[in-house]
């Protein structure tokens, strides 16, 4: 049986990467790791995937992932600035050519001020980092997915406009 979770796009991100001899991490609160294993699932992820850090909590964000707790508690853990930190911290804490962060509220209840469905995407590149704020819609696993979906779909895009 094929893995449930890997999509043409974790695919195609493989193939890039792999054919670019590049690197990717991860930090994820919101998905706990589906990336992770979304990517891991695609066969010859190991020339690719350097690791993944799993912050589902403030003090993770700070221990593994080196975000700073004066921006945790500025900002709090679902915002811009927070996603950033963290898509820098999993590049440079695991050695990747890119890190790719989520954060987010899956519900069932708002979290921070922020609605459910509310992600924020960091992708950090050898140039640059971006972040990009997602409004999703549906149950916490819908959610969840999507976010993991999304946040492949955007670094696939970036990895082949480089």
């Amino acid at each position: 049986m094929d893995d449930p979770l890997v999509t043409d796009d974790a695919r195609a991100l493989v193939a890039d990467l792999t054919v670019r001899r590049q690197t990717v991490a991860t930090a994820e609160s919101l998905t706990a790791g589906l990336v992770a294993a979304t990517l891991a699932g695609v066969p010859g992820a190991s020339a690719v995937l350097r690791g993944g850090l799993v912050t589902y909590t403030v003090d993770t964000k700070v221990d593994l992932a080196g975000v700073a707790p004066e921006l945790l508690a500025d900002v709090g853990p679902v915002a811009e600035p927070t996603a950033r930190a963290l898509a820098v911290g999993a590049q440079q804490r695991c050695g990747a050519t890119w890190g790719i962060a989520l954060t987010g509220v899956a519900g069932p209840e708002p979290h921070g001020g922020n609605p459910v469905g509310t992600v924020y995407v960091g992708l950090a590149g050898p140039v640059d980092t971006e972040v990009v704020m997602l409004r999703l819609d549906g149950t916490r696993w819908q959610i969840r997915l999507a976010a993991a979906h999304a946040a492949l779909r955007r670094l696939r895009a970036l990895v082949e406009n480089q």
